[in-house]
């Protein structure tokens, strides 16, 4: 069985710099006295904070606090932490993933509300679909989409 390595004030300050993390500051634009605080916005919307006790040095955390830092605050294993912290290999946060061929809005809110089809129906079709089935709504309206 091997031994969990417990980080220091100074690995989670390398941490947060090697990810750029945030340095949050005051009402006065300094940094916070207290504890270096950091936060990170990441793609899905969550905003994650963590803080560091100063003096930010080699004290090393006790296992239950390490534990909270990875998982709660930093949200990362601790294999993830120490890579990012050694090897400055980032960890995988996901990144946002836009649609290939997204509908513009102006085709949805026709197809919605001029040619009546029913929102799941457009949210599945592909834009070839969605042009296909704008133009046939004009068409069988005796109408062409330029007119």
């Amino acid at each position: 069985m091997s031994v969990r390595r417990l980080g220091g004030r100074d690995d989670h300050e390398k941490f947060c710099l090697t990810e750029h993390w945030e340095l949050v500051v005051n009402a006065r634009g300094k940094p916070v006295r207290h504890h270096a605080t950091y936060r990170m916005v990441l793609s899905d919307g969550r905003i994650l904070r963590t803080r560091i006790s100063r003096p930010v040095d080699r004290t090393t955390y006790s296992g239950s606090i390490w534990n909270h830092i990875l998982q709660d605050q930093l949200v990362v294993s601790d294999d993830e932490f120490w890579a990012c912290v050694e090897e400055g290999v980032l960890p995988a946060r996901g990144t946002p993933t836009e649609p290939a061929s997204a509908l513009p809005l102006a085709l949805v809110w026709q197809l919605i509300h001029t040619a009546g089809l029913d929102e799941r129906l457009v949210a599945r079709m592909t834009k070839e679909q969605a042009v296909q089935a704008i133009n046939d709504y004009w068409m069988s309206q005796g109408k062409r989409p330029d007119d």
